[in-house]
């Protein structure tokens, strides 16, 4: 199973950026997925998450209304549309694919997501 992220950058507060993952060796159909962040000096945290069928997403309160978290089975990836960007986003994001297929409810914390992505770096500039 492989995850692999892309996307991060350089880019000015108030900016976008849009990651994405593509999740290969999975029945991405029936897996939610997350996206966690590390940021510098800190412990990886949660940020958003969306379940198998793209019905329920969950938002961390420090990205809600700023971030959209979307997927596109056909592709195999997972998006994250990151608005209104500010210097404290600045951080690893990571990836993650849930390890129980067609769970109900998104997992919002790093437990049960088992395949993770390498993280691409996001850098926003004051």
């Amino acid at each position: 199973v492989l995850l692999a992220e892309s996307g991060g950058g350089l880019v000015q507060a108030g900016g976008s950026l849009t990651l994405s993952c593509v999740v290969t060796g999975r029945t991405f159909s029936s897996d939610g997925l997350g996206w966690f962040r590390r940021l510098p000096g800190k412990e990886r945290e949660f940020a958003v998450a969306i379940s198998w069928s793209g019905g329920r997403t969950y938002y961390a309160d420090s990205v809600k209304g700023r971030f959209t978290i979307s997927r596109d089975n056909g592709l195999n990836t997972v998006y994250l549309r990151m608005n209104s960007l500010k210097p404290e986003d600045t951080a690893v994001y990571f990836c993650a694919a849930d390890s129980m297929a067609n769970r109900l409810v998104p997992l919002v914390g790093p437990n049960g997501y088992g395949y993770w992505g390498r993280g691409t770096q996001v850098t926003v500039s004051s």
